[in-house]
Formats: structure tokens, sequence, C-alpha cells
């Protein structure tokens, strides 16, 4: 793994973030500084924290950062659920883009769980 386009999660999580983008611009305008500005910063948030972390020097820094990441994932998921619960979508694609949270919060825990074995034993 040379950059963090090489990260699988990163991977998940940028096609993850493309579609959060794309379900959003059917949202209604008077949304547009509200839900839909806070699910694309919240999105955002999950694969810029992936990437800085990646770029850290030392593992604990990287994980505050994964950690940071794997937050906003959570908050990601809430807002889709609100704005399925304001029928802003429907209940297929909630159900697609909760599952691509799933998805890509599994493999967060599975990279944050990697680097810390990783770093313990090789301390």
């Amino acid at each position: 793994i040379k950059t963090f386009r090489d990260l699988q999660v990163w991977q998940k999580a940028h096609t993850f973030l493309l579609e959060v983008y794309k379900t959003t611009t059917s949202f209604p305008t008077n949304e547009m500084y509200g839900l839909v500005s806070q699910l694309r910063r919240a999105i955002l948030s999950v694969t810029s924290n992936i990437v800085e972390g990646f770029h850290r020097q030392s593992v604990r820094d990287s994980l505050h950062f994964y950690n940071m990441a794997d937050a906003s994932s959570e908050e990601v998921r809430y807002q889709l659920m609100v704005a399925r619960d304001l029928g802003y979508m429907d209940e297929t694609q909630y159900t697609e883009l909760e599952d691509r949270a799933s998805e890509t919060s599994r493999m967060l825990h599975g990279w944050i769980t990697s680097q810390k074995n990783n770093s313990i034993s090789s301390a």
C-alpha cells in the first residue's frame, strides 16, 4: 500500500461518498444548506479522515483520524435515516445506502483493528 488510494476501505468510502452526493441532488432545495450540507460534510469527513490518518507518522495519530472517520460514518447513517423519515428518499434508496454505510463501517473497523494489532506486534 503506497497511497491512500490503495486502501480498500478508502475506495469503499469514496464510492459511498459519490452515492450520497448523487442521492442528495434530488432533495428539496430548501434543504441545500441544511440536511444536504450536513450529509455531504459528514461523508466527506469519513474519506478525508481516512486520507489524513494514512499520512500520519505514528499509529497513534493515524488511529485518531480513523476513529474520527468512524464517528462521521455513524453521523451519516443517522442523517440518512432522517432523510428517509422526512420522505426525501424511498425505502429502497435508504436500504442501499445503509448497506453501503454498514459495509464501509465494517471495513473501517477492520482497518482500525489491523493497525492496532500491527502496532502491538512491532512494539
